[in-house]
């Protein structure tokens, strides 16, 4: 499989390893600066005291993991949904689609980090593909819907469309309730709400245009 992806889904899962390896070798704290730090009131210390936001970090970010199951399972997501998005939308469409939903599932969870500061939390970072790889998979829900794929816990074979709604509600459950804390569920949201008004927007739909189809890239719908 590894030697049959695209080069853009390739070369994330290398940039991903690549990420991972340095953090192994360094440390994370060698590497706070590439994490995704809230917005608030706190100065910048490149020795990782006072970290805060800096720009870089809405793509950064997203090349770190906190452990080798967590990119394991994001690099199998990325192959599974990126490799067939890629094959459909070409090279460089596939990666302006991958790094809007990365940047806005970073800006979603910086807006949530920062409010939960200026209440007085302690800033904590956040990385990991997922915003990126939620964004692929409302991509193919929405390109596949009919495609069935199969969940890994529980192994239930569902269709894309279904798979994509039952994730998305799952993802605003927990992040509104906070039951399952220290994952950042609106970073996940964000990947695929801005995933979602990318795709309006090079179809032509509202709020981007008309009544859509004009002007917008060729997709290729499979049923």
């Amino acid at each position: 499989m590894p030697f049959n992806l695209p080069r853009v889904t390739k070369a994330l899962l290398i940039a991903n390893g690549v990420g991972f390896l340095l953090q192994w070798l360094l440390g994370n704290q060698r590497l706070v600066a590439l994490m995704l730090w809230p917005w608030g009131d706190v100065d910048f210390d490149p020795a990782g005291m006072a970290p805060a936001f800096m720009p870089w970090q809405l793509l950064s970010y997203s090349f770190l993991h906190g452990g080798f199951m967590h990119l394991a399972f994001n690099m199998l997501a990325l192959a599974m949904f990126g490799a067939p998005l890629e094959y459909t939308w070409g090279e460089r469409r596939f990666l302006t689609y991958y790094l809007v939903c990365v940047a806005g599932a970073g800006v979603c969870q910086l807006l949530v980090g920062s409010y939960a500061l200026a209440q007085g939390a302690d800033p904590y970072p956040t990385i990991g593909a997922s915003g990126g790889v939620f964004g692929l998979l409302l991509a193919y829900g929405m390109l596949f819907p009919h495609q069935r794929v199969m969940l890994l816990f529980p192994p239930i074979p569902m269709k894309a469309r279904t798979l994509v709604i039952v994730y998305g509600l799952f993802e605003l459950g927990v992040g509104i309730t906070g039951l399952q804390p220290g994952v950042a569920h609106f970073a996940h949201l964000g990947g695929m709400l801005f995933g979602w008004l990318l795709i309006r927007h090079w179809r032509g739909q509202p709020p981007f245009g008309g009544r859509g189809g004009r002007g917008g890239p060729k997709m290729r719908i499979v049923r």
